[in-house]
């Protein structure tokens, strides 16, 4: 199993709108080195849902459920792709960016340094420490 990290606006899809559906799709990935992410995904991995911009944290865990197809937002010739997602499990509370910045087990997370990219790849060491955050009391 592989662990990931996956960035959205709340105001454009937020945890509460994946819960709602069940099962979303992932789309409109506009970048070359997240798409090879999303490409790189198999159905049973686990990815957490952070809500970038307006919250800064992470809210919850999901978990691929399918391989990567053609995103159905991108145009007939245009090499963009998509995943199924559905939610596993909210945390018990958001652990913040600022949180996560000041911890040094999670040093090298690629959240903190590749700050511009959507979809990113954990260890499951970071993966692991995010949710172990999640558990204990906000800084």
């Amino acid at each position: 199993m592989a662990y990931w990290l996956l960035k959205s606006e709340p105001e454009t899809y937020a945890w509460d709108d994946l819960c709602r559906e069940k099962v979303g799709t992932w789309d409109g990935v506009r970048n070359h080195q997240a798409k090879l992410n999303l490409k790189a995904m198999q159905k049973g991995d686990q990815a957490l849902f952070y809500h970038s911009v307006t919250q800064k944290a992470v809210v919850g865990i999901m978990e691929i459920d399918s391989a990567s197809f053609p995103d159905p937002t991108a145009g007939p010739d245009e090499p963009w792709v998509a995943v199924k997602v559905r939610p596993f499990q909210a945390l018990q509370r958001p652990v913040t960016l600022q949180e996560m910045k000041s911890d040094p087990a999670l040093r090298g997370l690629p959240l903190l340094t590749h700050t511009r990219l959507s979809v990113v790849p954990l260890s499951k060491a970071h993966f692991d420490t995010i949710l172990a955050h999640a558990q204990r009391p906000a800084l």
